[in-house]
């Protein structure tokens, strides 16, 4: 590449010095290694491989005045040109650069196979490879004189340059497929209520990628027709935070089937959680809703108080005594029980839906309390609304929310009653 700074110039710099010589270069303008510098900053600005693939061909076809394209090799064979920069009829067959994909022992001394002729002159073609793994071809061609030495150098070095982007893009690819899967299997739906009870649940992760993050919610089903309702939100974000939510999850599982009071079940948790050095904080609110007796009994780890949507579509937010966070060993947690009608909506939620940069977390509630609801809304009417109102799909942390209403036990069936 060295040889490049001396003897290589751009087919515009050639035409307006008159000669292959060198030309002067005035005061200002850059030297051989900052506009080689320059150049290979342009490509690679992204971890798109259909954006790098354009900036190497659009990069390589100014430097050297020639139409480029690059056929890409995926799952062992390239199709057809893509990022084409220039007059496409100049460019060889597309049959000439998936051979030189396949085969590449035959390369030059640059890594570069030069053809006598493309379709109507001379063509180069270089692999996109980074150790032995070949990710497909530039290939570029031109009327007239044929390329170079210097001119082979600056491609394969431009192509150097979008190998190791190209490489780059494809592991980041492969990993966010990965995760992608992993967090699928995370997101675990919740269990089935007991049938007295209607139950809408909203999870809206953070971010454009993420399918689950460390907000959660359950339902379990208890004796005697009650159900554990349960909204959770691990400290964080992201694929860590959804491995200790899944965490969290499978304990309280295993933990209500013992049929515990709130408070109990949240301890228990608690103490596992504390004994986990790795495990991250979380805070926990669990609702116990008895439909027979209509009540619902509360208890919070460190998590927002529920509110209840009364006949009149008002909202209030019921007073729950606050525990430490799961994690921390302390414990201390205390319930709270209120009386529970089918007018009414109860809703569990994590602090993504109210909380906003800046403000003032009371303001935040007082913003919820601020909500009106048709006296006649469903569950699933109530989530939509509320979601809407405060513009949860745009906000900055994950939002999980659930709302539950008694069921009207002289419509149910005797043995949905039980």
């Amino acid at each position: 590449m060295a040889q490049w700074f001396e003897s290589f110039q751009s087919p515009a710099a050639v035409e307006a010095n008159g000669h292959g010589g060198v030309p002067a270069r005035g005061v200002g303008a850059p030297s051989p290694l900052g506009a080689l510098r320059s150049a290979a900053a342009r490509i690679g600005t992204t971890l798109d491989e259909g954006t790098t693939y354009a900036e190497l061909t659009r990069e390589v076809a100014g430097q050297v005045g020639v139409a480029a394209a690059v056929l890409p090799v995926r799952g062992g064979a390239g199709s057809e040109y893509e990022a084409v920069c220039g007059n496409p009829a100049v460019l060889p067959g597309v049959e000439w650069a998936a051979a030189v994909a396949r085969d590449t022992a035959g390369l030059g001394e640059n890594g570069v196979v030069q053809a006598a002729t493309g379709a109507s002159g001379p063509a180069l073609c270089v692999p996109l490879a980074v150790n032995e793994h070949c990710y497909g071809v530039l290939v570029c061609a031109r009327e007239g004189a044929p390329f170079t030495h210097a001119e082979e150098e600056l491609v394969a070095f431009l192509a150097e340059r979008a190998s190791s982007n190209i490489r780059h893009a494809r592991e980041y690819d492969a990993l966010s497929g990965i995760v992608g899967r992993l967090q699928r299997a995370l997101l675990a739906e919740p269990g089935r209520p007991h049938p007295n009870l209607d139950v809408a649940i909203r999870y809206l992760p953070v971010g454009q990628r993420a399918l689950v993050g460390g907000d959660w919610c359950e339902t379990v089903r208890l004796h005697f027709g009650r159900t554990l309702l349960v909204v959770g939100d691990v400290m964080g974000h992201g694929l860590e935070a959804a491995v200790d939510m899944a965490a969290y999850r499978s304990t309280l599982r295993y933990i209500a089937s013992a049929d515990l009071p709130p408070h109990r079940v949240l301890r228990q948790l608690d103490d596992i959680a504390s004994r986990e050095p790795d495990r991250r904080p979380a805070t926990c609110l669990i609702a116990r809703v008895d439909p027979v007796r209509g009540l619902v009994t509360v208890a919070s780890a460190g998590h927002l108080p529920p509110a209840v949507i009364d006949g009149s579509g008002r909202v209030a937010l019921l007073p729950v005594p606050v525990g430490p966070p799961l994690g921390t060993g302390l414990g201390g947690y205390q319930p709270a029980t209120y009386r529970l009608d089918p007018a009414q909506a109860l809703m569990l939620f994590t602090d993504g839906l109210v909380e906003r940069r800046g403000e003032d977390i009371d303001e935040s509630l007082d913003r919820l309390a601020g909500l009106n609801f048709s006296a006649a809304a469903g569950v699933e009417d109530v989530l939509d609304t509320v979601l809407a109102r405060l513009d949860a799909r745009n906000a900055e942390d994950d939002v999980a929310v659930l709302a539950a209403r008694l069921q009207d036990r002289s419509a149910l069936a005797p043995d949905m009653q039980r």
